[in-house]
């Protein structure tokens, strides 16, 4: 508090009373020697610490936990390989920027470079995948050093932070000091777009005939959902809406196209490609969006708006780059086009809905071979569950079934792995998202690849009364590697075929660990193991779904091709030419 006199107290009781400073309500973690120091004190702490199975579980779950709170997640490990293993969680916080905060144990001050036991330089590997790092050997620098943690990972663009500190930092007498303000030169990100941009943008589409709202992620961490429904009730301009970007507009929206890219509709595909104009809001012209880059939306000009100026004309030039907080970006020019006459988008709309309507991805064929169709799962699960449950998913085949069929009705309802593409999200992120919205309905859709590389974290959620419902779609095998063999490799499947018929025996191993198992191998059984999965609320439950592993996950731009050579299957591509805008 502000004129409060400096108290006596240990590093690690600063790094706990700094931590209940900045807010921090839970923290996922795992002791160990180099940290150990710090859970002493957290012992007695207001602070709930989750002990995780894995560190990189106490990652994800902090980033579960940041992303449907809107706060920053915390994790905290000890050295060496208690801090390596939060690496892969610390880059997929980076690549998705979601604000978390990883604590870790450093070897004493004087055994740092020595090789000591279990030292590893975490700050320097970890230095291309942070907002910032700070390695702590002064206690008196701990309530500094968190302060502006916390402040660098959830302003400007949100991030991840890491907190290295020696453990003889840690064991130290010192005086706690809290900071007044923070002093921290050369980051000052802006949040107030120039309003000549703004001017620019609003005169760039009163003048366009084919604009697309182009909706990245950067929209859901500003949570500028109200602003983004506003300008597409103020103009009626077709949006389209990538992974990151899922439900920040209704998809039963009339305007709303789907989700753009490498397997996104053909309306999304053909509404970048076809666009004179792209309203681009905190997306980054991700290469799963673009295909080849140099074919994507050639007669588009661009309008550009990002929190962070190195994400402009990064990939694309901007016509009319914007450089602010999306929330004030977007409000900022609702104002401008309140004030510009609109053309009518009539007839671009109608060309896209025909698009939409002609190439549904909600429409799959039955299997032949008795099992059960995994589109079909994923889309009984999103209709039972309904649109407010918050649906969190692992990555592959799966993933892309869940972008498209599960109710995107609500912003912040659907958490995935981008721009890292992290097998082993699914598990730890349901937890933390669990964790964040107690008493609500958290579904991770798994497949059986992701969900044997982090399931431990259900043994976490049995121990912690955490009731998170996972449904593991399980087709024996890595289902998208898979399919680019089937496609691409003439069918030689070298090391996709996972054997995992009973092995392991996914309803015995989620008993094992506290959970309830439960699986369906037909129809009939969809609907019952789901409805049963949704009353039981007091512990975790695992539904394994038996189904084809020959299913493909339509349609689809092959790596390094144009989207305009966008398939709709296997052998049939849509008819892009002769189609009247």
């Amino acid at each position: 508090m502000p004129g409060e006199s400096p108290r006596t107290m240990t590093g690690a009781q600063s790094l706990v009373e700094s931590l209940e400073r900045v807010g921090v309500e839970v923290i996922f973690g795992i002791p160990g020697g180099a940290i150990l120091p710090a859970y002493d004190p957290l012992y007695d702490s207001k602070i709930r610490h989750i002990l995780v199975r894995h560190e990189q579980g106490a990652g994800h779950a902090a980033e579960g936990y940041a992303h449907v709170t809107g706060g920053v997640g915390v994790c905290m490990a000890t050295s060496g390989p208690g801090a390596t293993n939060l690496v892969t969680a610390i880059a997929d916080a980076y690549m998705d920027s979601v604000p978390i905060v990883a604590i870790t144990g450093q070897v004493a001050s004087k055994s740092i470079g020595t090789d000591a036991f279990q030292e590893a330089d975490i700050r320097g590997i970890t230095f291309p995948i942070t907002k910032h790092s700070f390695l702590i050997t002064d206690p008196l620098e701990i309530p500094h050093a968190i302060a502006a943690a916390f402040h660098l990972a959830r302003t400007g663009r949100p991030g991840p932070v890491l907190v290295d500190i020696a453990k003889d930092a840690l064991s130290a007498q010192t005086e706690f000091v809290w900071p007044e303000e923070l002093d921290l030169p050369g980051y000052h990100p802006v949040e107030k777009p120039h309003s000549k941009q703004i001017r620019e943008a609003a005169r760039l589409i009163a003048a366009a005939q084919r604009p697309v709202l182009y909706v990245g992620g950067g929209v859901n961490r500003a949570r500028a959902w109200d602003g983004l429904a506003e300008m597409v009730k103020l103009t009626g301009i077709p949006v389209v809406t990538t992974l990151m970007a899922r439900g920040a507009i209704p998809d039963s929206h009339e305007l709303n196209m789907g989700m753009p890219g490498m397997h996104g509709s053909v309306a999304a595909v053909g509404a970048l490609q076809r666009s004179d104009l792209l309203i681009t809001l905190g997306a980054r012209f991700d290469d799963r969006v673009t295909g080849k880059l140099d074919s994507f939306a050639p007669g588009a000009k661009v309008i550009h708006a990002d929190i962070d100026p190195a994400e402009i004309s990064k990939n694309r030039v901007a016509d009319v780059p914007i450089v602010g907080d999306l929330a004030e970006v977007i409000s900022d020019l609702n104002l401008a086009l309140r004030d510009v006459d609109l053309p009518d988008y009539s007839a671009w709309v109608g060309y896209l809905q025909g698009l939409r309507t002609r190439y549904r991805v909600t429409e799959f064929e039955p299997t032949s071979d008795g099992l059960l169709s995994p589109e079909y799962v994923i889309k009984r699960i999103g209709e039972i569950a309904g649109p407010d449950a918050t649906f969190v998913t692992g990555v592959g085949q799966h993933q892309m079934w869940a972008a498209h069929l599960l109710p995107h009705e609500r912003p912040n309802r659907f958490l995935t792995s981008g721009g890292a593409g992290t097998m082993g999200y699914g598990v730890p992120a349901a937890m933390g998202a669990q964790v964040g919205l107690p008493g609500t309905v958290v579904w991770g859709i798994d497949g059986d690849g992701c969900f044997q590389m982090t399931n431990q974290e259900l043994v976490t959620c049995s121990l912690e009364g955490i009731p998170i419902k996972i449904a593991v779609i399980n087709n024996r095998s890595l289902g998208m590697v898979r399919q680019w063999q089937t496609l691409f490799y003439g069918e030689r499947y070298s090391n996709t075929n996972l054997q995992s018929h009973r092995v392991p025996d996914f309803p015995k191993l989620a008993e094992a660990m506290g959970a309830v198992g439960l699986r369906a191998e037909t129809p009939e059984e969809v609907d019952q193991v789901i409805k049963e999965a949704m009353a039981i609320n007091d512990r975790p439950v695992v539904v394994e779904f038996v189904v084809h592993k020959d299913a493909m996950i339509w349609p689809m731009v092959a790596a390094g091709t144009s989207n305009d050579d966008i398939k709709i299957a296997r052998d049939l591509a849509p008819a892009w030419e002769g189609e009247d805008l």
